[in-house]
């Protein structure tokens, strides 16, 4: 997003890695300006606060406890669990950071997150003109949830060569569901879109971790099948299947783990787990007690989501794109 420095961290063999903080450009676009144009209204632009740096984000601990998370930093991401590769959720709203299963969490995109669809063709993906969609936006914001993607896990990087292929298998939902990132000159590219033939993939490299604009075209409950899968650097391969939920709109949580529970799950009985270099699966046992042991970290004030373009925007894209080497592999 515009106005933001990179904080990195560099490995051994000088790659750039890592997620991006507030920097100076956005601290003084916030206050020199008050309004910048977002899709086709007007927001305020106020600096937001950083994630939590209490860990590095391939860290922290295992979370047994359900929850629906409305505000602050988190990931999704494969790592190695009990010898065996799964794809989890890195919670950073909590200290020290945890990691959850899939379906012990629900994201959840309040009402204030809608925003109108501009008349700029380039943003057409998003929905009809005028229309009013949700969207946790690539910059974090206090009160809203901030989910990025990343392949950070120290044993992911001592064993996977070179890229994790994240794929998205299939959607269910009351709408459309959209990731994308803000790139040259501020247009979009699209990572998934839930209305194009699935399954959709995308390459991200080994040491990366990005943000994205996630969006939904109606309030509800979304479910997206999931899969990430590497090359190992022994010669096997390593694949695992979930389910990601996220909520649009401002039911309590209560609400949401309801209906969590009573919808049926988008994938095929039997296909979450892991594939050996034989080609067979192993499944991954996860709790599915959602209901009992929910709590919430709904925020108390949530800001309009800033999607500003300009110098600051073509910057950002050059990093983006080097941080996410995407590629797309679409099955009809």
């Amino acid at each position: 997003m515009p106005g933001w420095d990179p904080m990195i961290r560099r490995a051994a063999d000088g790659a750039t890695r890592g997620h991006r903080r507030p920097g100076p450009v956005l601290r003084s676009l916030a206050s020199a300006l008050t309004v910048v144009p977002l899709l086709a209204g007007s927001v305020l632009v106020t600096a937001p606060a950083s994630a939590q740096e209490s860990s590095p984000a391939g860290s922290g601990t295992a979370a047994a406890d359900g929850r629906v998370i409305s505000a602050g930093h988190v990931d999704l991401g494969p790592r190695f669990v009990d010898g065996r590769w799964t794809v989890q959720l890195r919670d950073d709203t909590v200290d020290p950071a945890v990691w959850r299963p899939l379906d012990q969490v629900v994201l959840q995109a309040p009402a204030a997150a809608q925003v109108t669809v501009p008349t700029d063709p380039a943003y057409s993906f998003l929905g009809k003109p005028q229309q009013k969609v949700w969207v946790i936006p690539q910059v974090q914001r206090d009160g809203v949830v901030w989910p990025g993607w990343n392949t950070q896990d120290p044993e992911i990087e001592q064993r996977v060569d070179r890229e994790v292929t994240w794929s998205l298998e299939g959607v269910r939902g009351p709408g459309a569901f959209t990731l994308f990132l803000n790139s040259d000159f501020g247009q979009p590219t699209t990572v998934f879109d839930s209305r194009k033939p699935l399954p959709q993939a995308s390459g991200i490299d080994v040491g990366t971790h990005v943000h994205g604009n996630w969006t939904f075209d109606t309030a509800g409950l979304y479910q997206l099948d999931v899969a990430m899968t590497a090359r190992l650097k022994d010669g096997s391969e390593v694949t695992d299947r979930r389910t990601l939920r996220l909520y649009a709109g401002d039911a309590a949580p209560a609400t949401i783990l309801a209906q969590v529970a009573e919808a049926p799950s988008p994938q095929a009985p039997g296909t979450a787990g892991q594939e050996n270099s034989s080609g067979q699966g192993n499944d991954i046992a996860a709790s599915n007690d959602r209901a009992a042991n929910s709590s919430s970290s709904n925020g108390s004030s949530v800001l309009p989501v800033v999607l500003a373009t300009g110098a600051a925007a073509i910057f950002l894209a050059g990093l983006a794109f080097l941080l996410l080497r995407r590629r797309h592999r679409t099955t009809a």
